[in-house]
């Protein structure tokens, strides 16, 4: 073993581990070299003490608590239990811990009634406690590091004060009640109902290349398996397009969220005879090909599209707290004015920073500025829809955050044709509520995340108003409007007479 070292060397490793009460409390009191020892061998010199003591020193005696192994076993070097960390300056158990504070403040005076050198182990350290002191001494215990009772007392009360300390911090710190964690749980489930992240439906919608040739105009792009043919939407008459609000205002008020899985319309139509002469007719009318068709050729696509977006959102507005009991006129107005923002919000689930593009469950279905300009819209639409998505997509919220900011989008009091508006402004704020806990809660240093979440919301009427022109100009020539589904023509208000 190296040279032997001192227990005044040793403390130094002792003292760094102190708090400031006792690390003064120990330098005023500090020992000279070899204390306690001439107690032990009153007549042995400090150099013959050395000689005696060296062979009895242990490991723990000369590893300091900042060298010792954290992976190691840690062994009491008094008895060899297992210690439970450094006490008084060496590795130790609770027991011997506890033995050596009684013997030092009682002053204890102990007389071994063998030889004075027992060999003290977990089993028989009760049996002489001269040896076992002796021992506590041997690897490096020492009594400065006792403290008195009043610095026991302090120490007691410092740990009542931080215990109090930290008790007013959590307290005071943010966090969501029962009813806003129900309501955020709940959101987070509908939206996962009514949002299919596999996008295994975009299949069913009419084909990308959609054509005005006959043969085209047969093809079945909806059929559900049920063992008949469905009309692709075409331009109704007075009579038809009558018929059509009353079934989809019916279908806006009252379908349940179970109802939109299957097809991007929802209202069946059997193919027959009149269906099929109308369908030739406005075939022979038409070319084949021409540059209007080329022009708008991703239209009858993402009108289908759109149009399974709307039911989706009807299926996860009435899974929003309170929305079902608004009443049916009140629904659907907030569903027609918000549907579109509704839509644009979720689709920067499928935004990607990388090109700019919705990209929804493989190549066949990726979305580019320039596919929505072949279905009518400009780039006074799309331009901000593009900076808008960006923006919203750099904010990286959560999903709660992002089912929060649906469910305050849709239900706002000043959509037009509300009557009720004390009662869903009284939603709304609960909802508005729910996201500022949620923000708190997990963005403590986000005290902007919230105002920059609500001035998306501004930025969607703006998309909203201009979408609306767009679509107005579009739904007013027949030759488009007829490609748009019922569904659509209804939520978007078409006045084509």
């Amino acid at each position: 073993m190296a040279a032997w070292e001192s227990p005044t060397q040793l403390c130094g490793h002792g003292r760094q581990r102190r708090g400031g009460t006792e690390r003064r409390a120990f330098e005023a009191r500090r020992p000279s070299p070899l204390c306690g020892f001439p107690l032990i061998f009153p007549d042995l010199t400090p150099t013959e003490t050395q000689r005696v003591m060296e062979p009895m020193t242990v490991t723990t005696s000369v590893v300091g608590p900042d060298e010792f192994d954290r992976n190691a076993p840690r062994i009491c070097g008094v008895c060899g239990d297992k210690a439970t960390g450094f006490h008084f300056n060496a590795m130790t158990c609770e027991g011997c811990k506890g033995f050596f504070r009684r013997s030092m403040k009682r002053k204890a005076s102990f007389t071994c009634p063998f030889n004075g050198s027992c060999t003290i182990t977990k089993d028989n350290r009760r049996h002489c406690q001269a040896c076992r002191l002796k021992r506590c001494i041997d690897i490096g215990m020492m009594k400065e590091f006792i403290l008195t009772d009043e610095e026991v007392q302090r120490k007691k009360e410092m740990i009542l004060k931080r215990k109090e300390e930290e008790a007013a911090r959590e307290a005071m710190r943010p966090r969501l009640n029962e009813e806003q964690a129900r309501m955020i749980s709940s959101l987070v489930e509908a939206h996962h109902k009514t949002y299919d992240a596999s996008y295994s439906d975009f299949s069913r919608f009419r084909d990308l290349r959609f054509s005005w040739k006959i043969e085209k105009r047969f093809q079945d792009p909806y059929s559900c398996g049920r063992g008949h043919w469905r009309v692709p939407p075409v331009r109704e008459g007075p009579v038809t397009r009558s018929a059509s609000r009353a079934a989809s205002l019916h279908s806006l008020s009252d379908a349940s969220s179970d109802s939109f899985n299957h097809s991007p319309e929802s209202v069946d139509t059997k193919m027959n005879f009149s269906n099929l002469l109308m369908m030739y007719q406005d075939g022979a009318s038409s070319p084949d090909s021409s540059e209007e068709d080329t022009k708008l050729s991703m239209l009858p696509h993402l009108a289908d599209l759109v149009s399974y977006s709307i039911q989706k959102v009807i299926g996860f507005a009435k899974m929003i707290p309170g929305f079902r009991e608004l009443t049916a006129e009140d629904q659907i107005a907030l569903l027609k004015s918000s549907a579109i923002e509704i839509i644009m919000l979720r689709s920067n689930q499928s935004f990607s920073l990388e090109d700019m593009s919705w990209s929804c469950g493989g190549p066949d279905f990726k979305y580019c500025i320039n596919d929505v300009t072949k279905a009518g819209h400009t780039l006074e639409l799309l331009e901000p829809l593009v900076k808008f998505q960006v923006g919203l997509k750099k904010l990286n919220l959560h999903e709660e955050e992002h089912v929060l900011l649906m469910a305050i989008c849709l239900l706002s009091p000043d959509r037009p044709g509300v009557q009720d508006h004390a009662r869903i402004e009284l939603l709304q704020d609960r909802l508005s509520e729910a996201l500022q806990a949620y923000i708190r809660v997990n963005h403590p240093g986000g005290r902007l995340l919230y105002a920059k979440m609500i001035q998306k919301l501004a930025d969607l009427r703006s998309l909203n108003e201009e979408h609306s022109k767009q679509y107005r100009s579009l739904s007013f020539q027949p030759e488009h409007s007829m490609q748009l589904t019922p569904l659509v023509l209804e939520v978007f208000g078409s006045e084509v007479s």
